[in-house]
């Protein structure tokens, strides 16, 4: 079941809007109802009538609302929106209504809601509106203005989510009751009856944003992403079943399940992974009866325990719900406003005085619409699971932002979409999200010099430390993607995070107090995740991430023509390096303490010491080996395990790295389907910040990595551990690259294909083997045979 049949691809979208919509007031008006309200609670239907009797050669539109609208015209969905994003920003869908025109009368008709007080926290809002506008002299007569109408829908409840129910910090949104009664049913079609509908209220026109002098609280922006993929996903299996049978062909759609009146049933269902989609629910009948649908990521024990999630035995599904209470129509078809994350689906049924047949239960899978193009086998059968169940984290946790969780807080946290991006890059050849999340973050910063932790967000918070990673999702961009006409925007902003960490060094070259959270870490032993810091705040932790985004910093000020401010950045890096390596050489354990004083050793702060050379490289792999091996050091979780992982293979032990997936392994076998948040007990099921394993096996296992700014050159460097055999593809912008390894007789014998202008370096075992464009096959000895 495809919803977006025929749109337009938001990434050509200059190309297809009217070159007035970008610069100029737009004739269409922004609209709402009547009799408000306007920034409290409310759903709200509108619609238009029109005929056509000359067809234009083109018919499009561009739509958008607040806080969010699904577009319908004659009587099929066609947008959800608007992406998120900003006042400052407020973006904007176009669609081609050509192929869908018909004689006689059409229709357009939205659906827009207020979520108010309840709404997500990523979601910004003015007050509740929504506009339309053709795109050129043909296309006027659908602009939103007085000639619209509009219907205040009764139909809906918000439920709040109940904390103890989900068990942690939730914003992502409430609940929904929809009641069949109150329901205009068929509204969106050609032949409904609207003549009982209120003309709209006008108010301000649409504005682009740029323009001078405008009137409107939202400033218009097109969408840079494409619309989301949503697809028909059947529920897996029945796990069990109170007060009702379940047909043996229900979950293929093929099958009704019919509650006789005056029942109560209980029916918990399994996905068997874990899924972000709009539940659907078809019913007919069962005028007076009660529906509420239950999801959650995992069931849980008495204990609270969630423990194996394929074990269901003596386990509940405690989480948010949506309800919904049938009129008695046929085949009516009940769907929350906006998609929901769950492996468990619960249905519980209270039929009345009549039987409720129940069509369908189904799920419409949604998400960013990335297309898997790289490829990783081996003859470990278990890291094919963990490739599968990384895509599946990276997959669920991106839709119109990356988002750290889909369950919980559905929130772009520069840390976590950090590691989306360099995902994206190595399985996708699609940039469009990685650029809508470094545009996104530019735009959340303060005068100060910061950017928010997160951002959309309603409510501000500063994560200090998640600064210095938005530089270095910039730097990793310019990297894997080059563009430096299009990166050039993001310099004043790293600037001011980079001048803002400065006024806070302290003579002793650390930086002193820093201000808000300094989150780094989920270490147990950490409040709130934050490292060890002596009384006047200073953190060899902190000051190392600070050299490090100094030095992305300096390449990318280097690169785009200002060395002087290169240079200063090196200089600042410098005496930061300084300090810490005299901490180094004066430690009795020869490694890094988190602070000046020496009491506290962690993974952490001797990572990022290697990381930035502070340890002398001559130490690094003597070092990391003791952070591989010395328990007492504080440990690092999932998250920041990506920056151990990385200091692993700078430092020469990248064969160690498919042991190091032991955590992964261990989720595997607790029946995780997604990446956890945490080592158990976690809170989320799906963080995608546990997926760097995907980003890693390509480029520290298969070693495919960029060798200069925009992958303009590859180095090929394997690190095969106890492998026998990989086969390994990536995409870059020329082509695929594409790798094929086997250890036979204490040699390594490859294949390597590089695409058309590309060139590199093979290096095996300290040996370099120059590569060019096309096949070529190595074959070289190898000091150890199957390590």
């Amino acid at each position: 079941m495809t919803l977006f049949a025929f749109g337009i691809s938001p990434a050509a979208a200059d190309d297809t809007i009217h070159p007035d919509l970008l610069t100029k007031e737009w004739n269409a008006r922004w609209i709402t109802h009547p009799d408000g309200p306007q920034r409290e609670f409310g759903l709200f239907y509108f619609r238009k009538t029109f005929e056509l009797t000359n067809y234009p050669p083109k018919f499009i539109v561009h739509v958008s609302g607040d806080n969010r609208y699904q577009f319908f015209f004659n009587g099929t969905r066609l947008l959800e929106g608007p992406a998120r994003g900003d006042l400052l920003h407020w973006r904007y869908e176009s669609f081609d209504l050509t192929r869908l025109i018909r004689p006689g009368k059409n229709v357009l008709a939205a659906v827009v809601w207020n979520y108010a007080g309840e709404a997500p926290l990523a979601q910004i809002t003015s007050e509740t509106g929504f506009i339309l506008q053709g795109n050129d002299d043909d296309n006027q007569m659908v602009n939103t203005d007085a000639s619209w109408k509009c219907l205040k829908g009764e139909a809906l409840t918000i439920l709040p989510v109940d904390p103890a129910k989900v068990g942690g910090y939730f914003v992502a949104g409430p609940g929904e009751q929809w009641d069949g009664a109150r329901t205009p049913w068929g509204w969106e079609s050609v032949g409904y009856d609207d003549s009982a509908w209120k003309p709209v209220r006008v108010m301000v026109p649409g504005d682009p944003r740029g323009i001078q002098d405008g009137s409107s609280r939202w400033f218009l922006t097109p969408s840079s992403i494409p619309a989301m993929e949503q697809r028909t996903e059947r529920l897996a299996r029945v796990v069990r079943s109170q007060g009702a049978t379940v047909p043996e062909n229900f979950l293929e759609g093929r099958a009704a399940l019919t509650l006789p009146a005056h029942t109560r049933a209980t029916i918990l269902f399994d996905q068997e992974h874990l899924t972000t989609a709009y539940p659907e629910l078809v019913t007919s009948g069962g005028r007076g009866a009660k529906v509420a649908l239950a999801y959650a990521e995992a069931l849980t024990g008495k204990d609270g325990s969630e423990g194996n999630r394929n074990e269901t035995e003596g386990k509940e599904l405690h989480g948010y719900e949506d309800r919904y209470l049938p009129e008695g129509g046929r085949r009516r078809l009940y769907r929350p406003l906006w998609w929901r994350t769950y492996r468990y689906l619960q249905a519980e049924i209270e039929t009345a005085d009549e039987p409720l047949t129940i069509n369908d239960l189904r799920g419409i899978y949604t998400g960013y619409p990335f297309t898997l193009r790289a490829r990783f086998e081996s003859d470990d059968p278990e890291l094919a699971r963990i490739w599968e169940v990384g895509w599946r984290t990276a997959r669920l946790c991106a839709h119109e932002t990356y988002m750290d969780c889909p369950y919980y807080e559905q929130l772009q946290y520069a840390g976590d979409t950090r590691i989306q991006a360099l995902i994206s890059y190595s399985m996708t050849d699609d940039d469009r999200l990685v650029r809508n999340a470094l545009e996104l973050l530019d735009a959340s910063r303060v005068p100060e010099g910061l950017t928010l932790s997160r951002y959309p967000a309603a409510m501000p918070q500063f994560i200090s430390t998640f600064s210095l990673l938005w530089v270095g999702m910039v730097h990793d961009f310019w990297v894997y993607r080059g563009d430096p006409d299009y990166l050039r925007q993001f310099l004043p902003g790293i600037r001011g995070v980079l001048g803002w960490y400065e006024a806070r060094l302290g003579a002793s070259g650390l930086l002193g107090p820093v201000e808000w959270w300094n989150f780094v870490d989920w270490v147990p032993a950490w409040k709130a995740g934050v490292p060890p810091l002596e009384a006047d705040g200073q953190s060899t932790v902190l000051s190392l991430q600070y050299a490090g985004a100094l030095r992305e910093a300096a390449d990318l000020e280097t690169a785009f023509g200002n060395p002087e401010r290169a240079a200063h950045y090196r200089e600042v890096r410098g005496r930061i390096i300084e300090s810490v390596r005299k901490l180094y050489l004066a430690s009795e354990r020869k490694l890094v303490g988190d602070t000046a004083a020496q009491k506290q050793f962690s993974q952490h702060a001797n990572v990022l010491a290697v990381l930035e050379d502070a340890i002398p490289p001559a130490d690094q792999k003597w070092v990391m080996q003791q952070v591989l091996s010395d328990p007492a050091l504080t440990q690092a979780t999932f998250y920041f395990r990506y920056y151990l992982h990385r200091a692993m293979k700078k430092a020469g032990l990248g064969d160690e790295y498919v042991k190091q997936l032991q955590p992964w392994r261990d989720m595997l076998a607790l029946g995780l389907t997604t990446w956890a948040e945490n080592p158990e007990p976690a809170r989320s099921d799906c963080h995608a910040w546990s997926a760097h394993p995907n980003f890693d096996l390509l480029a520290t296992v298969a070693g495919i990595e960029p060798a200069a700014p925009g992958f303009g050159e590859v180095v090929i460097e394997p690190h095969l551990g106890p492998l026998t055999r990989v086969d390994a593809s990536m995409p870059h912008p020329l082509g695929d690259i594409v790798v094929s390894y086997r250890r036979e007789g204490g040699r390594l014998k490859a294949q390597v294909t590089i695409p058309k202008g590309l060139t590199g370096t093979f290096i095996w075992e300290g040996g370099k083997t120059l590569l060019h464009s096309g096949i070529q096959q190595i074959d070289l000895p190898s000091a150890v045979s199957g390590r």
